[in-house]
Parts: structure tokens; C-alpha cells; sequence
């Protein structure tokens, strides 16, 4: 665990994005709490030690959550948590999408702006930070498994919490190189867009793990 990070991190959300996350934030020696509504995720977990919470209580005692909620609901999820989440870091790894009739992303929810910068402007007391939406889940965990580098976008108003962030990526397997800091919280939209690529991906080189990367 980098001693640039804190240990307390609340994960919202129970699907494969927030079980990848917390499996190896507690194998770097985090204390991981997952928040959800599902108590029955306490029962079938067969990874490392996390505990279970409601999403209030995961927030409440975290000192950064994880947003690993549907993108499509989270602004109205997290808005409601505004007094757990005050003071916190807040890291958006999810992607708000419309979708099409094959189910795919067929456009964005919030044209002209981004679901990091909407939770930024619902949130005030909170510093958000979007990263790690770019990309097949299994890479936010395991960016080494491609043969190209990935690149994770980080966007953020907030420098100090940005570096925290970034502790957070390196005990997730990003080297330093392989962030991007693109600035503040607007520029969120840039890799928010870049959701709208993947299903033209996945019908050409099927359901395969993939990270979009910058090569110079």
C-alpha cells in the first residue's frame, strides 16, 4: 500500500467493477468496505477480506468512495448521500450512457457536459475525481495484462485529492506513465465521450479486455 493513500475506501456498488476494485485494494492493504443494498453479497463473497455495509454507512466511515454505480442512475443516487460524502474523495469510474436497441451505448446522458461534472456541481463539499472509465474492466485492476500500455485519464479540480488518486492507481498496477492528468473536473468529458467508441470495438474484436491509451 503507497503511504500517499489512505486505507479507508468505501465502494459503492456490488457488479463486477466494484468486486475487481475491492479484491485488489484489499490485497494492497486497504480496509474495504462495499456499499449495497443487496445483503446477500455479504454471503456469496469468495474474495479477500471486505466488509458489507449499506451505501450511507460505507460512505459515512470511508475517506475515499469509489463510485462504481450505474452511470445512468448514479447522479441521483450519489446526490442523495451529499452529508456522508461531504469532505470525501470521490472517485467516478462509471460511464453515463443511453442506451440503443442492441443495448449498447447509443449516446451520452448528459450531452455538453459529464456525469464527473454534474456530481461535482451536486456535491460541493466533495472532491470528485473521474478516472478508469476508459476501459475493460478487468484492465482497471490489471493494466499490465495488455500488450500496449493503457492510459488512464485523470480529471479533477482538486490537486491534492488528484494525488491521492493517483497513489490509489499504482496500488491498483499503474506506474506513473500510464496516468494522463488532463486538469479539471470538466475535462471529464473528453474520456466520458470516448464511451461511445465501444461498441464499435466490441463488434469488431468482440468482448475482449481493452483500455484506449495515448501513443507519442
Amino acid at each position: 500500500m503507497s503511504t500517499s493513500t489512505p486505507s479507508g475506501i468505501g465502494i459503492l456498488g456490488s457488479g463486477r467493477v466494484a468486486a475487481a476494485l475491492a479484491s485488489k485494494l484489499s490485497l494492497a492493504g486497504h480496509t474495504v468496505t462495499i456499499g449495497t443494498r443487496k445483503a446477500a453479497e455479504a454471503a456469496d463473497w469468495q474474495g479477500p477480506p471486505v466488509a458489507f455495509a449499506g451505501p450511507a454507512e460505507a460512505a459515512r466511515h470511508a475517506s475515499v468512495v469509489i463510485n462504481a454505480t450505474p452511470g445512468d442512475s448514479a447522479l441521483e443516487r450519489l446526490g442523495a448521500l451529499s452529508d456522508e460524502l461531504h469532505g470525501k474523495i470521490l472517485i467516478d469510474v462509471s460511464n453515463a450512457t443511453v442506451r440503443g436497441q442492441d443495448g449498447m451505448p447509443g449516446g451520452l446522458s448528459y450531452p455538453g457536459s459529464s456525469l464527473a461534472e454534474l456530481l461535482q456541481y451536486a456535491l460541493p463539499g466533495t472532491h470528485v475525481v473521474k478516472t478508469l472509465n476508459t476501459m475493460f474492466f478487468t484492465v482497471m485492476t490489471d493494466p499490465g495484462s495488455l500488450r500496449t500500455p493503457p492510459t488512464a485519464f485523470l480529471s479533477g479540480d482538486d490537486a491534492r485529492s488528484k494525488t491521492v488518486v493517483t497513489g490509489l492507481l499504482a496500488d491498483l498496477g499503474w506506474p506513473p506513465a500510464w496516468i494522463e492528468d488532463l486538469g479539471g473536473i470538466s475535462t471529464a468529458r473528453g474520456p466520458e465521450a470516448l464511451m461511445l467508441l465501444v461498441p464499435s470495438l466490441i463488434r469488431n474484436r468482440g468482448l475482449t479486455p481493452f483500455a484506449l491509451t495515448v501513443a507519442v
